[in-house]
């Protein structure tokens, strides 16, 4: 599986150079996409990075205008991020090129093979999360 994803992630990188982004900003940002206002350290935990190295993301990311930092609604005292309307944007726009590299990754599985693969990394994590099927 880490051979995988460090294949997956060196074409990402080269898929999101141009933004200069790498892999894990953009992962980071769809994280956000999928799970508005997190805390910086949720985002952390969701995107497998430490809290140090999601701190200089998050500042990265501020600066290049896609996400943004605020109050939360439910808890005044928190601080969250989000997607600004420039990181929505940006995940559109590289959202065909993403797409393709997963079925460029799955170009040798047969339909049953890809089902049987998403099941099963499916069950992986629910496995690790604690959640076994019954």
């Amino acid at each position: 599986m880490k051979q995988v994803e460090l294949a997956v992630r060196a074409a990402l990188d080269d898929i999101v150079r141009p933004d200069g982004l790498t892999a894990l900003q953009y992962t980071a940002l769809t994280v956000l996409e999928r799970h508005p206002n997190l805390t910086s350290a949720q985002l952390a935990r969701n995107s497998f990075v430490t809290a140090q190295a999601m701190a200089d993301m998050v500042s990265a990311l501020r600066d290049l205008g896609l996400i943004e930092r605020h109050r939360d609604e439910s808890d005044r005292r928190r601080l969250v991020l989000a997607l600004t309307p420039v990181g929505r944007k940006l995940l559109s726009r590289y959202r065909d090129q993403v797409a393709a590299l997963e079925d460029r990754m799955l170009v040798g599985l047969t339909d049953r093979q890809i089902g049987q693969l998403r099941e099963s990394l499916l069950s992986c994590r629910a496995a690790l999360s604690g959640h076994l099927p019954h």
